[in-house]
C-alpha cells in the first residue's frame, strides 16, 4: 500500500500504474482510493515508533451512509486512520486504518463491523514489503 500526496487523480493513476511493479504484472490487484488523514499526523509521527508490535492495515469497504468518519477515542495504537473518498471527493467509500494491534481481530475492531459491506485485515510494516 502506498499513501502518497498527489495533486489529482490523473497524476495518482499514473504514479500506480507506471510503477515498475505494475507494469512486470507483480501485483494482482490495484485499488486507487482518495483518502484523507483525520489522524493529523504521518505515520512517521506515529508515537509507537516503527518497531515493536504487529501492524495491520485495515480496510472497511463501505456502501451507502458513511460510517467511522471521527477517529477513535484511544489513538495511541492508530498509525493512520481516515475516509476513503471518490475522486472527486463527494462519495465516501470507506475508511482505513493502519494500527498497531497484537492480532488481526483486534485490528479489525476499530471499524463499526455492520456499517461495511466487508473488513479486510492485511499486515503491514513500515517502508513496505521485506526484501
Amino acid at each position: 500500500m502506498h499513501i502518497v500526496d498527489l495533486p489529482d487523480p490523473a497524476s495518482a493513476r499514473a504514479f500506480a500504474f507506471d510503477e515498475p511493479g505494475y507494469q512486470a504484472s507483480v501485483y494482482r490487484d490495484v485499488l486507487l482510493r482518495r483518502w484523507r488523514n483525520t489522524l493529523g499526523r504521518t505515520m512517521w509521527d506515529f508515537p509507537g515508533g516503527r518497531t515493536g508490535g504487529n501492524r495491520y492495515l485495515v480496510l472497511g469497504l463501505g456502501t451507502g451512509q458513511a460510517a467511522d468518519l471521527t477517529v477513535p477515542p484511544d489513538q495511541d495504537e492508530l498509525i493512520a486512520y481516515g475516509p476513503l473518498l471518490s475522486d472527486d471527493r463527494a462519495v465516501w467509500l470507506g475508511t482505513e486504518a493502519l494500527v498497531r494491534a497484537p492480532d488481526p481481530d483486534t485490528a479489525r475492531a476499530v471499524l463499526t463491523p455492520d456499517r461495511y459491506a466487508d473488513i479486510e485485515v492485511h499486515n503491514w510494516q513500515f517502508g513496505g514489503r521485506p526484501s
